[in-house]
């Protein structure tokens, strides 16, 4: 799968959560979406790099402190 088609799928995604609304204004979109996409994001990463946290992070960007953090926060620990 393409950045392209993951970002369609994202888009397809948002505007069947703004058809669900009904009209209705969102709140704290951006934290919702980020909390939501987070934790498969973690999970995928990590079993494909063997559960090593170091290499996850690396292929992440992110600090190991800061993985263990979000996982912690997602109660993946």
């Amino acid at each position: 799968m393409s950045k392209k088609q993951i970002e369609d799928a994202v888009k397809h995604s948002l505007e069947s959560y703004f058809k669900d609304l009904r009209g209705s204004e969102p709140d704290n979109l951006h934290d919702m979406l980020i909390k939501i996409v987070e934790k498969p994001l973690l999970e995928v990463v990590l079993k494909h790099a063997d559960n090593n946290q170091s290499k996850a992070a690396q292929w992440l960007g992110v600090n190991r402190n800061t993985l263990r953090k979000k996982l912690n926060d997602h109660k993946m620990l």
